[in-house]
């Protein structure tokens, strides 16, 4: 090793991610204590949507979403193993759509309800601190729209020179 772990100490967005991950964990909290085991706060987004636009393909449900194809199918995997989707054959045979079960369709309206409680807890939240939230995203946007992350990285970026690769890694071989 020729330098220090740069992991070692915290990063500037660790506070953000572990907010994030404490706000699901107490919106999964009300989820147990009404009895509902298994779900997960990000589950109530694809939930409510297939209620609403009946069966979708992985890709269709991802896009009306805004995420990501492989983000949408590692939560449709977790979501199918609780019992709350299931799939079914789609126009030709390298589609499936994704359907609600009987257990994922009677979550839906504790889930709408939670959604909006949860939509307004926010924006009480976002009027009682200095410098709402929405405010600081829609910031952050716009001087990422001037100067993108990947050039600001790149800016900053002190590259060590790669290492030669070895004839045996070029074919495929493992090293030595």
């Amino acid at each position: 090793m020729t330098s220090l772990d740069p992991t070692a100490s915290p990063g500037r967005w660790d506070t953000v991610h572990a907010l994030l991950a404490a706000l699901d964990a107490q919106i999964e909290s009300l989820y147990t204590e009404r009895g509902i085991r298994g779900v997960r706060p990000r589950f109530a987004y694809p939930l409510i949507r297939l209620a609403h636009t009946g069966p979708l393909t992985i890709r269709e449900l991802a896009e009306s979403l805004g995420r990501s194809h492989s983000a949408m199918s590692q939560t449709l995997t977790a979501m199918r193993r609780e019992g709350l989707v299931d799939s079914e054959s789609g126009t030709d045979a390298r589609t499936r759509r994704i359907t609600l079960t009987g257990r994922g369709r009677a979550l839906v309206p504790f889930l709408e309800a939670e959604w909006r409680a949860t939509e307004a807890a926010v924006a009480e939240l976002d009027d009682e601190i200095p410098h709402a939230l929405s405010a600081v995203v829609a910031e952050l946007e716009r001087a990422l729209e001037r100067r993108p992350m990947r050039d600001r990285i790149l800016a900053h970026l002190d590259e060590p020179p790669a290492a030669p690769e070895s004839p045996a890694a070029s074919a495929g071989e493992p090293h030595p």
